[in-house]
């Protein structure tokens, strides 16, 4: 543990005490200066704060680094608990250091430190079938162990959620209608969560039609209903690159073809790389998450939503926007959609409940645009309904239990814990790797240097119950084989932390032994 001695030097600071004995500058207040006043009446907690700060702005404390616990640093500064409170809550509110939940104080990543810079990606454009299930669900049960760190799974933490609440409602609304018939499921779903889901969009600053809304299991539902909506077998569908599996589940399921679509890791889809592919390759609809996209995490500026909406609506080309994430952001206000920009219904919106206050019900829904008719018809073909009793206990949740309140609670636990993985990767990761920056949702993509495969890390973390999301999932090809997809929903523990450094020790052991074995191979050559 670094020591924070009164000085960047080591030495103690001038008037701090030993043995019990005032140094100089002691207060005549009494033997501990009541924590206010040092030499030439400097307040200790400021000289305690200040003294820290240089640490930090020298480089002796790194971004990322744990500090000395209240306890520890009260003991070792002979101060009271108080005063070292007061200068970690000063630091803090300076933006130094932030506390993590069950595990201390840490140094915060400055500003102006270069922290990621993810290149927009190059893929290739060029059809391709998709076949990246088998992985998925292989990667999915290794998740269920209990036993396993869940830093690859897709789901949020629950702890957040208000399970047990919806669960009383279910419960009760169960016993009030005891003759339920299947009659009371069928679409478009139960007209309360619709008048709340409606009521939601509008307090977020879009009206939308009620009757548009098709309530669906879940998302996934959602844009595989909407996805058969507006294309045929064989079609060929454009997604960014990476994009999220569920979106190539979908195209793989109906037997589509993707080409993937240059995207920028900060603003989203490349709008004129798409339009060039729609005028050559022939596009039948494209599949976008313009707000906090996973992996990549980014929100589209609202311009770049405009002129995407206006440039397919002039190619008269569909899009499905995937928007389960739009109510985890970190600014201050509700991003936008595609949706709102839309104006000839080719925007086929689909969300849902499970990102954001349970995933146990599975509820989502669709507002399919001129394209509502086919997508209930569709939705009673596959699935015929949606359980009616989840609908109605989570539209009593959103009438009565606060679900602004909930989702900052949710908002200002990611945000925090989003800062904590992204200094933890660069603190414990080999140089030369590189994150996203997310502006709303629970998850980090992280890019290895070259040399390390994802799927090597992936077994060799899943021996060490760690599970990861192997980049590989992310695209109809080997695109990303050097990144792998983090989660981090889960309140930021020491047992995460280790697992964290332990992935890092895994890539500079992979980095290690491929650049031996390259200079090996260089060597035999030679010879």
């Amino acid at each position: 543990m670094i020591s924070i001695v009164g000085s960047v030097d080591g030495k103690p600071a001038q008037g701090s005490r030993r043995n019990g004995s005032p140094g100089a500058g002691n207060d005549p207040a009494g033997p501990e200066w009541n924590g206010w006043r040092g030499e030439r009446g400097v307040k200790l907690y400021e000289k305690l704060a200040a003294d820290i700060e240089a640490l930090v702005l020298q480089g002796v404390l790194l971004p990322g680094e744990r500090i000395p616990s209240v306890r520890q640093a009260s003991q070792h500064h002979r101060m009271s608990i108080t005063t070292v409170i007061r200068a970690y809550v000063t630091l803090e509110s300076r933006g130094i250091i932030e506390s993590r939940p069950q595990s201390g104080y840490f140094v915060r990543a400055r500003p102006g430190e270069p922290a990621i810079e993810l290149r927009p990606s190059r893929p290739s454009a060029k059809p391709s079938a998709v076949d990246v299930s088998a992985l998925v669900l292989s990667t999915l049960r290794s998740i269920r162990s209990d036993k396993a760190v869940p830093l690859g799974s897709p789901y949020p933490d629950a702890a957040l959620f208000p399970w047990q609440r919806i669960s009383q409602y279910a419960n009760n609304i169960a016993r009030r209608y005891a003759k339920w018939t299947m009659l009371d499921d069928l679409p478009p779903g139960s007209s309360e969560l619709i008048r709340q889901i409606s009521r939601r969009y509008l307090e977020n600053g879009y009206a939308i039609d009620p009757n548009e809304v098709i309530v669906t299991i879940g998302a996934t539902e959602a844009i595989n209903l909407c996805l058969q909506a507006v294309a045929k077998p064989g079609d060929t569908i454009a997604v960014e690159s990476p994009t999220f599996y569920a979106m190539l589940h979908a195209i793989e399921r109906l037997g589509m073809r993707a080409i993937e679509v240059a995207t920028d890791p900060v603003e989203g889809i490349d709008i004129g790389a798409l339009e060039r592919l729609i005028d050559e390759k022939g596009v039948a609809a494209c599949m976008v998450m313009p707000n906090f996209q996973n992996p990549l995490g980014f929100q589209m500026p609202d311009e770049k939503k405009r002129n995407l909406v206006a440039m397919l609506t002039a190619k008269d080309i569909p899009v499905i926007e995937n928007d389960v994430y739009g109510e985890l952001y970190y600014g201050k206000s509700h991003p936008s959609s595609l949706k709102a920009y839309d104006t000839a219904g080719i925007v086929l919106h689909c969300a849902s409940f499970s990102k954001t206050l349970t995933n146990a019900f599975r509820i989502g829904w669709a507002l399919p645009g001129r394209y509502r008719d086919v997508v209930e018809r569709l939705k009673f073909l596959n699935t015929l309904t949606t359980p009616a009793i989840p609908q109605l206990a989570i539209a009593e949740f959103l009438k009565n239990d606060g679900y602004d309140s909930h989702l900052r609670r949710v908002r200002k636990a990611y945000a925090q814990q989003a800062s904590i993985m992204a200094a933890a990767v660069r603190r414990f990761f080999p140089e030369g790797t590189t994150t996203s920056r997310p502006a709303g949702g629970y998850v980090l993509w992280v890019q290895l240097p070259e040399g390390i495969d994802a799927m090597e890390m992936y077994h060799a973390a899943l021996e060490r119950r760690i599970t990861v999301a192997p980049g590989h999932m992310f695209a109809p090809g080997a695109t990303y084989r050097n990144c792998i997809r983090l989660n981090y929903s889960a309140e930021w523990s020491p047992g995460i932390e280790s697992a964290v450094q332990t992935l890092g020790k895994i890539a500079q052991h992979l980095l290690a032994r491929n650049r031996q074995s390259g200079e090996d191979n260089h060597d035999h050559a030679r010879r």
